[in-house]
């Protein structure tokens, strides 16, 4: 028997321990009522009041009862995984009592019952069979972590438990091997130890499986997951039919159907409107190609007859095209190579209707293989011939990462888009009815946009001079850009256009609708041809307001807020009303009554001010205890608009608070806020979101230990950046198909069309920045790194896998404290496009649960 401090006994047995209950904190003297007013902690510590010492802020008596409750479960369960989250619920109890020992008066009863949490740590990882894998290494962490603990803990470590034999029921995670590689860049050599887990090999893969197991057995044991995932399910498969991607053709109205029945949207036909319920199945993607197969993008012929529709499976974005009939049978030749992940891809029909010029990747054979996701150009294909007749258009001078998007009008001229890789600028090209190609404007001339007018005109959005966007006109037969007359000069808010949907500026009945950006918000606000204010659409504020579709005379536009569901809307221009369409806007599965956006503004390292969208409980005190979701992106132009976050709603319910923060590098101010945060000026964008959450913290919502960040594909590289410039600003991390090599990440296949946004090591200045912030080589041993969970796609064609398994590997080797650092790994998606339903609502579940556990919001 060890007696430690007043009144605290554990026992050190031989055998498997399980049958002795955890050992509880001595009571600060309070009134007994648990302390956090809700019963559950109260109930957990069989009646002990922490109300003085152990106040809700210090988080300790939660902290010790949901570990408590972690370690009683496992015994029932008999389950060698849940003894492992018990162990490190302990050593996260541990932690928070050591933490009020610093500034309690009461701190020997504090310290006391750090020393019983690092008992009970040991003994459920004894009972998980993890002593001698685990247990004893991350005590030796803590203690190394934490001078003042060392005593005690040595005390646990010269006597420690015996391992009860689960081994098997709990794979470990995988130590991976250093093998230092040097690069040499401008003169500065550059380590990388992890070069080998860039392969595909047999090595490569058991590491990735045993990471991968280890990751599946940690959430799998967490016991609220399958609460959250049954709550996702009910929300996400909900028997509600939704609708998006619209086009109206001679009558008919296609659309792609989100049916919970199906793990894939589907194509449909419709009279209208007014025949929503009447909606007759073109394409269902999985019964007509296989299982994993999603609809990348339809085109409709011009007579409404037939379809090109790109077809991709398993998340890889390679499409073939397939021409349809309404019936949804094959009526041509597949045509393949016309869709990759790296620029995408685009049909347009001739006005007759019998065929289209289509873009097209290199074929096998006409290119080295690491090449076949360059070079895009466009081609003509005529129904009925086979694709070895097909006939070269445009492309060959284009640069190796354009980007390409077309369109076409009734007078058979089409209008070629190009981008000079993500984020890049542009070029158009016009195809005249005899044939003949003719460029528009050049990548200097900064117009963003162009579309075919309702005369013998072009629409153009450009930014020079400008940098929020103007509306201009230009004929046709015009040689220069510089002859295009201003409509809409450049206002206080920002025009927006969609280069990969190809939309922009809508014409109706002698009327131009404008979609602006309004700092994260937008809105549609209409013009007459002469660039005169008109009446608009009437839309809820501070939402989320798509581009108006044009359905006859009227135009058919969505919208939503953070707090209200998507729903659509039809306008009516000759009236000017606005009228919402039930049958395309059916009431949500949940409801976030009870909440209220606040947008509030963090002042960045250099003075910019940073809009912060924050979801918050109405009644809620900003007293610093609250649970916070953050997230960000900041790349590309692209603006985070608000979304209705029912996704979150399982969490919110549990007491968390959701907030989007609106970061430099995006488009929400025009191109100046997005030059802000690109190329050699991205560290900005992570100096924003540092701002944003020290203003979280500053500000009472919440505090560094309660804090958690999500973000995906370069919102995950913001992750790796935060967690390693700022890793004592949060708690929790979830970052999703990142990138975090930044010096390596333009040799991979999409790598290179990222270089306009991010540069390249081939230019000194921007090496430069690049390895100032690439979060892969500044991973830093003995680090105390927040709780992490990363994941990644095997079939991502946009950012490889190997960018999250090299992270991961530095990462669990710094690692100097005990919070978890683990890898998901899907091998049925990629880079989240086309991802099925089932697999979605499974992502979600261990995300959520992930945080559930690191927040403290884990009962089920």
């Amino acid at each position: 028997m060890r007696r430690i401090g007043p009144g605290l006994v554990i026992l050190l047995l031989a055998a498997c321990p399980h049958d002795r209950p955890p050992v509880r904190p001595t009571p600060d003297p309070g009134d007994g009522d648990g302390g956090d007013g809700d019963g559950v902690v109260g109930e957990a510590m069989c009646g002990y009041g922490f109300k003085g010492l152990y106040a809700p802020a210090s988080g300790a008596p939660r902290a010790f009862a949901v570990a408590s409750r972690d370690y009683d479960a496992a015994g029932a369960a008999a389950d060698a995984g849940v003894h492992r989250i018990a162990a490190q619920r302990y050593l996260d109890c541990a932690r928070r009592f050591r933490d009020v020992a610093d500034t309690s008066s009461t701190r020997s009863m504090a310290s006391d019952n750090a020393e019983v949490c690092y008992y009970n740590a040991a003994y459920a990882f004894a009972t998980a069979g993890l002593w001698a894998t685990e247990g004893k290494a991350a005590l030796e962490r803590a203690a190394a972590a934490d001078p003042r603990e060392a005593g005690a803990i040595a005390a646990v470590l010269a006597d420690p438990p015996t391992d009860c034999g689960h081994e098997a029921a709990t794979p470990p995670q995988p130590v991976a091997a250093r093998e230092v590689v040097t690069d040499t860049y401008h003169g500065v050599t550059v380590e990388d130890p992890y070069r080998w887990l860039e392969g595909d090999d047999a090595a490569v893969e058991a590491w990735s499986d045993a990471e991968n197991a280890h990751t599946r057995d940690v959430l799998d044991h967490l016991a609220v997951r399958a609460a959250l995932h049954d709550e996702l399910q009910a929300i996400l498969a909900a028997p509600q039919l939704r609708y998006v991607g619209f086009h109206e053709v001679a009558g008919k109205l296609f659309a792609l159907r989100k049916d919970p029945a199906k793990d894939q949207p589907e194509l449909i036909v419709m009279d209208g409107l007014d025949d929503v319920a009447g909606a007759r199945l073109v394409v269902d993607p999985v019964a007509s190609f296989g299982k994993l197969s999603t609809i990348d993008w339809y085109v409709p012929s011009p007579d409404g007859t037939r379809l090109a529709v790109s077809i991709s499976a398993g998340g890889s974005e390679a499409g073939t095209l397939h021409v349809l009939d309404l019936d949804g049978k094959e009526v041509d030749v597949a045509i393949p190579d016309v869709q990759r992940g790296t620029g995408g891809g685009d049909v347009a029909w001739r006005p007759d209707g019998k065929g289209f010029w289509y873009t097209r990747y290199p074929a096998a054979g006409e290119k080295p293989d690491d090449e076949r996701s360059f070079w895009m150009q466009v081609w003509w294909h005529e129904l009925g011939k086979p694709v070895a007749d097909d006939r070269y258009e445009l492309g060959k001078d284009l640069p190796k990462i354009a980007e390409i998007q077309l369109d076409a009008d009734a007078r058979g001229r089409v209008l070629a888009s190009v981008q000079d890789g993500d984020g890049g600028t542009f070029r158009h090209y016009l195809r005249d009815a005899r044939g003949a190609w003719r460029q528009l404007t050049d990548w200097k001339d900064a117009v963003v946009w162009v579309g075919f007018g309702p005369t013998d005109d072009l629409w153009l959005v450009s930014n020079a001079g400008a940098p929020r966007g103007k509306l201009l006109r230009l004929p046709v037969k015009a040689r220069k850009p510089s002859q295009a007359k201003v409509v809409v000069p450049q206002g206080q808010d920002t025009i927006v256009t969609d280069f990969y949907n190809g939309v922009g500026p809508t014409i109706v009945d002698g009327k131009v609708y404008l979609a602006y950006q309004v700092g994260g918000p937008s809105e549609v606000r209409a013009f007459t041809l002469a660039g005169k204010p008109a009446t608009g659409p009437s839309l809820p504020p501070v939402s989320s307001v798509g581009f108006p579709i044009p359905i006859g005379h009227d135009l058919l536009i969505s919208s939503a807020s953070f707090v209200t569901a998507p729903g659509w809307s039809r306008f009516h221009p000759a009236d000017g009303t606005t009228t919402v369409i039930p049958a395309l806007s059916p009431p949500p599965p949940v409801t976030l009554d009870g909440f209220t956006v606040r947008r509030e503004l963090a002042t960045s390292k250099d003075g910019t001010q940073v809009p912060v969208n924050i979801v918050w409980p109405e009644d809620a005190a900003t007293d610093g205890t609250m649970p916070c979701l953050v997230t960000g992106y900041g790349g590309y132009g692209l603006s985070q608009a608000p979304y209705y976050v029912q996704t979150w709603q399982p969490l919110l319910r549990r007491g968390m608070c959701f907030v989007l923060v609106n970061l430099r590098g995006g488009g929400e101010f025009g191109e100046d806020w997005h030059r802000a945060g690109m190329l050699t000026k991205k560290q900005n964008v992570f100096d924003d979101m540092a701002a944003a959450l020290r203003y979280l913290i500053d500000q009472g919502y919440t505090r560094s230990d309660r804090l958690a960040i999500l973000g995906g594909s370069n919102g995950g590289l913001l992750m790796g950046a935060i967690l390693t410039q700022h890793p004592e600003l949060v708690h929790a991390v979830v970052s999703s198909v990142g990138i975090y090599d930044s010096l390596r990440v333009e040799l991979s296949s999409n790598g290179a069309f990222n270089i306009p946004e991010f540069g390249t090591v081939a230019d000194p200045d921007q090496f430069k920045a690049l390895y100032a912030y690439s979060p892969y080589h500044h991973v830093v041993a003995g680090t105390t790194y927040p709780a992490i969970l990363m994941s990644t796609g095997a079939n991502d064609p946009r950012v490889e896998p190997m960018q999250s398994r090299k992270m991961i590997a530095a990462l669990q080797a710094a690692q100097a404290g005990d919070a978890p650092i683990l890898l998901r790994i899907s091998k049925t998606s990629g880079h989240g496009i086309g991802t099925g339903l089932a697999e979605r609502i499974d992502q979600l579940a261990d995300t959520e649960a992930f945080l559930a556990w690191q927040l403290g919001l884990d009962e089920p």
